[in-house]
Parts: C-alpha cells; structure tokens; sequence
C-alpha cells in the first residue's frame, strides 16, 4: 500500500513538503526512487537530507526486515548524507542516524566508541559482529557505562 501511494505522490517529483508524510512512507522512498536517487543532494527538495534522515531514524524500524536491501541503502545514503568520511560516527551523528545504527557493522561500533552505546540500547538484536564490537567498547573501560 505504502508503495502504491509512493508512486502517485512522486508522480511529478519529489514533493517539497516530504517531512509531513508518515515516517514509514519514507521508508519505502529509496525503495521505489533508489535507482532515481544518485546522491543525497537529490534528497534537496525535502529541504535537507540530514532532516530526511531524521525522519527515517524515528521511523518503525520494522517496516523493513533487516535483511531487506533497502535497509542497507538507507544507511549507505545516510552516510555518504553526514559526509562521514570513515567509520567513526559521532554521538550528534548517531542521533541523527536513529534506528540506523543498528545496521552499522563492528567497525564503526569500535571506531565509534562509547558514542554509539546509548544509540546501540533502541536496537532489538545483535549481529554476533556488533555484539563482539560492543564488548569490545565496553571492555575498554573508556565509556560513561564502564
């Protein structure tokens, strides 16, 4: 249903007022236009792509399994979005990203430290990657959790 109304919304483009629509329609966005979007600056007649994706980190997460391709798009177009360069994503980032960080692999959970903790906690379950990473992070004694 989300995908049908996607379609005749964008019939003419990308609305401006994107931000007032339902946050899981947003999410099947990329979903439909993926191939149309090649860059976040095509986010730009929303008004911004970081309040996009803010709009979909608040988003319910279980509107796509998370094994669903579009989930790791999403991220993808989220990162390259913040202009983050490596693995490292700070705590104003992370809030950004919302329910996005639970798709970051070990490597960003390490490179991140304890910024992605309180971030990490919305998250339902781990990969056995992620889980390692976090007792990584917080086996270094260099967190607010110890």
């Amino acid at each position: 249903q989300l995908s049908c109304l996607l379609k005749m919304v964008t019939l003419h483009g990308i609305p401006k007022d994107l931000d007032s629509y339902p946050k899981a329609y947003l999410i099947s966005f990329p979903k439909i236009h993926g191939p149309c979007l090649s860059s976040p600056s095509d986010y730009a007649a929303t008004g911004s792509c970081s309040q996009f994706f803010i709009n979909i980190g608040k988003a319910n997460v279980d509107v796509l399994p998370r094994e669903a391709p579009q989930r790791q798009q999403l991220l993808l177009e989220a990162l390259a979005c913040l202009k983050i360069p490596g693995t490292q994503i700070s705590e104003e980032n992370a809030e950004i990203l919302g329910w996005l960080v639970c798709d970051l692999g070990g490597d960003y959970i390490r490179s991140s430290g304890g910024s992605l903790l309180k971030d990490l906690r919305q998250c339902g379950s781990f990969l056995p990657e992620q889980e390692e990473a976090i007792r990584d992070v917080l086996s270094s004694g260099n967190t607010t959790f110890g």
